[in-house]
This record gives structure tokens, sequence and C-alpha cells, in this order.
């Protein structure tokens, strides 16, 4: 038996091909909120230092909103009639970028990091938008509403590296 996804798409007038590239597509976004998900559950568990308790409970809703994320994107790839793939094999072998590096840190210093992480989420998703908006339009409402909650999330980082003028320290040009 093959391990290959045979594409019976179980939405009516949605194109087999469309439904097939946005499957693929949604398996590589499937594999980053995992991925996400595993990491910011990793910072919770060794953030340490100044704010670490604010830090610490920031993380769990988001780990809990980026895990309802990948139900949803899971059981979309199931309705187009494809075969959602969630184990860490499949994970690793889709990813394209390096695992998480830090363990036990200061909060400033996994906050950097994370503002990293999310950077390339919401910057592959913005991308996937682009393509779901020519492919399938309930699919790209899907990633269009979870890319608002991890820009959000973004949001909530950066606010702890931010100098008194607004920029985040770490970005500065003139630094």
């Amino acid at each position: 038996m093959s391990n290959e996804t045979k594409n019976s798409t179980t939405v009516p007038a949605l194109d087999e091909n469309a439904a097939t590239e946005a499957i693929d597509l949604m398996q590589k976004r499937l594999a980053s909120l995992i991925d996400l998900q595993l990491t910011l559950k990793h910072v919770h568990w060794n953030v340490v230092g100044m704010n670490f308790i604010a830090v610490h409970e920031m993380l769990d809703p988001q780990v809990d909103a980026v895990r309802l994320m990948t139900d949803a994107v899971a059981e979309r790839i199931a309705t187009l009639g494809g075969e959602p793939k969630g184990t860490p094999g499949a994970v690793t072998k889709t990813r394209s970028w390096d695992d998480y590096a830090l363990n036990r840190a200061p909060t400033v210093q996994h906050l950097v990091e994370l503002d990293k992480v999310y950077d390339g989420v919401a910057a592959d998703h913005r991308a996937a938008i682009a393509t779901f908006a020519e492919l399938d339009p309930v699919t790209e409402d899907l990633f269009i509403g979870h890319l608002a909650q991890l820009e959000l999330f973004q949001w909530f980082v950066r606010a702890h590296l931010k100098d008194s003028d607004g920029d985040i320290m770490h970005r500065r040009t003139d630094a």
C-alpha cells in the first residue's frame, strides 16, 4: 500500500487539481503549526529570569490556540480528501527550518527567538494565503483567521522587547 495521498475531493465544485495543490500546501503549514505549538510549550517550560511569570503564563493560551489551528488545518485537509500527517517524522521531514536552539534561557533571549519564529510562520502563512486565494476561498479564509491570531501573538512577544520609542530592540539598525 502506498503512502501517497489519493485525493478524492469531498467538496462539491472544487477542482481536483486545486484541491490536491491546497492539500499539499496545507500539509506544509500543518507541520509548521505543530512545530510552533511544541516550540511554544518548550519555551514555556524553559523560560527563566525577569518577567518569568508574565511570559510563562502568556504562552499557554498561545499553545492552546495554535493547537486548535492544527486541528482545523488537519480537518480541512481531510475535508478536501487528503490525509493529514501529524506524526513527528512527518513534521521533521516536511519542515525546512532548523530546530529551536534555546533550552533554559532568560526571558529576553527566548522572546527574541520567538519573534523570529513568528516571523517565519507568519511570512509562510501569508505566502500560502496568496496561493489559496487562487485555489479555494474557504481554505484562504481559514488561514486568514489563523494569521490574524499569529500576528496578535507576535505583538504580545514584541511588546516585551520594545524600548521607550517603540522600537523592537533586537531589530534596531543603529545599535
